[in-house]
């Protein structure tokens, strides 16, 4: 399916393909000074304490002009009293109906016109705040992860912070206020030296991205271009206490088969989250019978020819926030295998020189992800087990960290221990990244069945689990080497790791073109070459692959893709290769197409026979006015082989919201799935026909991210050859509430 990663809709400067350290000298740091009197949030900077400010100018184009001046003036005010930083962003335009602003959910305006503040609180180019405002004062905001070379920007943490926006005669005008308590810094009272960058995105055809200070494309270490600035001396978090108490009311209704009695289950569950930040360095998190519902449902994914579990993000406000905290090469914390825990405790903090978290919860089930050579899938136990994780990175200067992690899970006759150290160096160009685990496990029969095929029958397996990369660029080069090896006898039953008994090894690199000024602007060529055997070297993967990608006009996006591997599956290498082509564009600021192909020689897993599979996806977004959006994603999977099609897939997801005001917001979705499979083709009992549909309605009142109201309700039907009439399988109803209560 198509997934828009955050980090390449922000700032595409920062991808793989063209970073090295930074290169340019730090300006002297500016002074933000202390404002005196008071500022309302309207909009309006018309207020006297503004005249005492710090003046800024957002003047540079850093994307896809080359740090050249910014096409458009944007000046910025900034200022602190005790209690919270201010901001007020004038940003002018030449043709101001042109300006892209929607009324919007959090953290989804990031394809409109918006302005920002980045902030390092802790002056040490690691852990970051993005927080962006478009026109309409609609919020966006994140956690930057400098360390996390997968995903630097998360946009699972919401702060509490106040803006306001407005369309103006020349442009529009955006005013912030973000308290104290909602950011952790240093202790003492002294004055602080933060890092701070300002941004604005200005989006026409194509994407530019607007600077307030030069970051060359030879960077590898975006948040070591930020400019210093002191002060924010004497200033206060306040109590940092904030209690939520929520409420869930449900409802839901299933039947096996039509006709068949309905089976209700009515649900009332009270819970409770503190938050309390003793210093501004440290946050600590209680939560009693936890409300982990979802109010908004997963994207749909089909595991067709394919023999690995597929992965879900979190979507829980708990294990959310702090989740960069426990971040390490390997996947070794994946909060959902924590499925139904009665309570929860966490820490997380910083010290001078390094970071901290650790968690605590009780889970009225465990929910195992049983990994596999080639291939894995979920088990439950139907018992109750006691979880802890901890995690230490200490700093050594700027260029390199150390860290410790452990993962400790315990039933009545079941238990899982992971622990492990991890290193990261960097210095110029040069990034070198190594991890080292190791576990041991003890498993009841059942889920010793689960895994005995080509991993045995021991009960208390252990094993190791290391990682060593080291990768290097510049402006226009990008190299990678890396190398993993998993014992068969590991196990992370709290992390996403999938496979095991294997070892892997891969080399690439891409070379960038930049085309400043023309309307093609960038292309980027990568090839890389891995190889995989099992832990008795037997091959399981040889691959090649390859793709070339241009950026142009109408901010488009073109991918052609290329890959050729030998594949071992059930004792037989088969010869695999394919092509594939996608491509998207906004023909206007209110639109975004996309489509996907590919077609070559695949395998049919089920069948372990080679065929011509053939993939087409179509997707888009629009927005209708200011307030409503739709947005469809739509693919369809064939396999044609021995004279026939041997299966045909198709999934839809599709929605929209219509964002009545910034506080109400009307969300539908609707998913689908059909599969069809020739069974003259197969050798086993296969199911010629299944199909679902699954829609769902949910009104959310918002005051803030913590104090809000959701209704909503939900419907699903399903049909297989043993049910061969589509029908009603489920469907429920559901309230939610919660208060965030500052005392």
């Amino acid at each position: 399916m198509r997934v828009f990663f955050l980090a390449g809709l922000l700032l595409p400067a920062f991808g793989a393909a063209a970073q090295s350290a930074s290169t340019t000298q730090a300006n002297p740091a500016a002074r933000i000074p202390k404002l005196q009197g008071t500022i309302v949030i309207d909009g309006v900077a018309d207020e006297a304490a503004w005249q005492g400010a710090l003046v800024q100018e957002i003047g540079y184009e850093i994307q896809p002009g080359d740090n050249i001046p910014a096409p458009v003036q944007t000046t910025v005010r900034v200022g602190y009293t005790a209690e919270a930083l201010y901001l007020t962003f004038h940003a002018q335009d030449p043709d101001p109906a042109a300006i892209r602003a929607h009324l919007r959910d959090r953290d989804t305006a990031f394809n409109d016109d918006w302005v920002g503040v980045f902030l390092d609180t802790f002056n040490d180019n690691r852990r970051g705040y993005e927080l962006m405002i478009n026109p309409l004062g609609v919020q966006s905001d994140l956690i930057r992860d400098e360390t996390n070379s997968n995903n630097q920007e998360d946009p699972s943490w919401d702060g509490l912070w106040q803006s306001e926006g407005r369309l103006t005669a020349d442009g529009y005008e955006v005013e912030v206020r973000i308290p104290f308590s909602t950011l952790r810094f240093p202790n003492g009272g002294g004055d602080q030296r933060w890092g701070m960058a300002l941004f604005r995105n200005y989006p026409r055809d194509k994407r530019h991205q607007l600077s307030s200070r030069p970051v060359p494309r030879a960077s590898n270490c975006f948040q070591c271009e930020w400019d210093k600035y002191d002060g924010m001396a004497g200033v206060q978090q306040g109590r940092n206490l904030e209690v939520v108490p929520t409420l869930t009311v449900g409802a839901t209704q299933t039947r096996v088969a039509a006709g068949a009695p309905w089976h209700n289950d009515t649900s009332i569950e009270p819970g409770l989250d503190v938050s309390w930040a003793p210093s501004p360095a440290m946050t600590l998190n209680a939560t009693i019978n936890p409300d982990f519902s979802q109010v908004e449902t997963d994207q749909l994914q089909l595991d067709i020819n394919s023999s690995f579990a597929l992965f879900y993000q979190e979507k829980r406000p708990f294990f959310l926030e702090g989740a960069d905290y426990f971040t390490t090469q390997f996947d070794v914390l994946y909060t959902r295998q924590i499925a139904d825990p009665d309570f929860g405790l966490r820490v997380t903090g910083r010290t001078g020189s390094g970071a901290y978290g650790a968690f605590v919860a009780r889970d009225a089930t465990t929910l195992l992800l049983v990994p596999g050579v080639l291939g894995s899938g979920f088990a439950q136990l139907d018992q109750k087990a006691n979880v802890a994780v901890g995690r230490y990175r200490h700093d050594f200067g700027t260029d390199f960290s150390l860290g410790v992690i452990g993962t400790f899970r315990r039933g009545d006759d079941y238990a899982n221990n992971v622990t492990g150290v991890d290193a990261r160096w960097r210095q110029g160009g040069h990034t070198v990244t190594a991890q080292f685990l190791h576990s041991q496990s003890e498993y009841p029969a059942s889920i010793v069945v689960e895994y005995s095929g080509e991993l045995g029958n021991d009960p208390t397996p252990s094993g190791n689990a290391w990682r060593a990369e080291y990768t290097f660029s510049n402006r226009n080069w990008y190299v990678d080497v890396w190398h993993a090896a998993i014992d068969p006898g590991f196990r992370a039953d709290l992390g996403f790791i999938g496979q095991v008994g294997y070892d892997q090894s891969l080399i690439g690199g891409s070379y960038s073109w930049f085309r400043d000024g023309k309307a093609f602007n960038r292309i980027n060529l990568y090839a890389d070459f891995d190889i995989t055997h099992r832990y008795d070297g037997q091959l399981l993967e040889r691959e090649l692959e390859g793709h070339v990608n241009v950026q142009g006009p109408m901010q488009s996006n073109l991918t052609l893709h290329g890959l050729t591997r030998v594949r071992f599956w059930q004792g037989t290498l088969f010869d695999e290769h394919y092509v594939d082509i996608s491509a998207n564009f906004r023909p206007t600021g209110s639109l975004q197409l996309g489509v996907s192909a590919s077609t070559g020689r695949m395998l049919d897993l089920g069948a372990a026979r080679l065929g011509r599979r053939t993939l087409l996806e179509l997707f888009a977004n629009a927005n209708l006015g200011r307030g409503l959006a739709l947005d469809w994603d739509i693919y369809r999977q064939w396999m044609r082989r021995d004279g026939g099609t041997a299966f045909t897939a198709t999934v839809l997801n599709a929605g929209g919201s219509w964002q009545f005001d910034p506080r109400q917001r009307l969300r539908f979705t609707l998913q689908g799935s059909a599969v069809t499979r020739d069974p003259t083709l197969y050798v086993g009992p296969v199911n010629q026909r299944a199909r679902n549909w699954a829609g769902q309605l949910v009104y959310s009142y918002k005051l803030n991210p913590r104090t809000a109201l959701y209704a909503g309700a939900s419907y699903g039907a399903f049909m297989d050859d043993a049910h061969p009439q589509l029908f009603n399988d489920t469907r429920s109803i559901f309230v939610k509430l919660s208060y965030g209560w500052q005392p």
